[in-house]
């Protein structure tokens, strides 16, 4: 049996008010218990403090105990004091995935079927708005299937306040402001804006199509094969390869770009354009942060010639 002393990391905790306090691991021994064993221990004691909120280190050290991470391999015996960090509520990253792209799917539906509370009678639609509502909707039921079924998450879970910081960009951005833009009267089958323009021409809409159809292939590729490189319940990173990855670390973000750019390009909205630049935009400084940390990792093992996000250029 494992017995740890465990104390508070700073300020008393308000929901382990008895810290610092001995934890024992019974039927385990220092070789065998791992960091989830003493937080689910802990747990057991306040029960409010359930183990997604804990960060365990080492008294002396500031590297977070991931929890598969065995006690003696991060260099724990018997009787050592460990600290405990209360993270504050937390919430599951495939729940914040569901309820980020659950919004822009009821937004686009609500605007698109029910024109007359928005504008205040019927919109007839044109070629261009049923396309351009038929790829949100495909993109973002995609994005929940995958979040369901394909995506392996590197981390357990996030602050729960981060939902609505997440949430926003995708119901304001790609959600309600897109939808009341290209759904306007302005884009209807006899708008001025449309008519004898490529926006109402078969050929221009049905080329952005295939464009955007090739990026969200693409996309469900890289998101498939990245799953392959994780086991399941592993935190183990490997130099991603396969579709995509021959020329940049997140080929993934690449294709998300351009289905958004082929949905901008396709109807010509200043807000479409908006979205992408700023979804773009965070996407390449998410490549950029971890194309560094894939590098540093694997030194010299990374292949040289990969870009972050673009191929060719950055």
């Amino acid at each position: 049996m494992v017995s740890l002393t465990i104390s508070p990391a700073g300020k008393p905790i308000s929901i382990a008010r008895g810290l610092p306090s001995q934890f024992d691991i019974p039927g385990k021994e220092v070789q065998d218990a791992t960091i989830r064993d003493l937080k689910v221990a802990i747990a057991k004691k306040f029960p409010k403090f359930y183990p997604a909120r804990q960060k365990i280190s080492l008294k002396d050290g500031k590297n977070i105990l991931h929890d598969e991470v065995k006690l003696v391999d991060a260099g724990v015996v018997d009787g050592v004091e460990l600290l405990v960090k209360d993270l504050g509520p937390q919430v599951d990253w495939k729940t914040v995935f569901l309820v980020e792209y659950a919004g822009p799917l009821l937004i686009h539906s609500i605007i698109y079927h029910f024109p007359e509370y928005i504008w205040g009678g019927p919109v007839y639609h044109s070629m261009l708005q049923r396309f351009v509502y038929a790829l949100v909707m495909i993109h973002f039921a995609k994005r929940e299937l995958e979040t369901l079924f394909v995506h392996r998450f590197s981390h357990d879970t996030m602050p729960f306040m981060n939902i609505f910081k997440n949430s926003a960009h995708y119901y304001i951005g790609s959600g309600l402001f897109l939808a009341l833009a290209v759904y306007s009267p302005q884009y209807s089958a006899m708008s001025p804006y449309i008519r004898g323009t490529p926006r109402n021409d078969p050929i221009f809409i049905w080329s952005c199509t295939a464009i955007w159809a090739f990026a969200e292939i693409s996309n469900f590729v890289t998101h498939v094969n990245l799953r392959k490189l994780r086991p399941t319940g592993s935190r183990k990173r490997v130099i991603p390869h396969g579709y995509g990855f021959s020329l940049v670390s997140f080929p993934n973000y690449f294709f998300e770009s351009l289905a958004w750019f082929a949905i901008a390009l396709m109807s010509g909205s200043w807000t479409a354009y908006g979205f992408l630049i700023v979804s773009t935009g965070i996407m390449y400084n998410w490549a950029a942060k971890k194309h560094v940390a894939y590098k540093k990792e694997f030194g010299s093992a990374y292949p040289k010639d990969r870009k972050a996000m673009f191929p060719f250029i950055a």
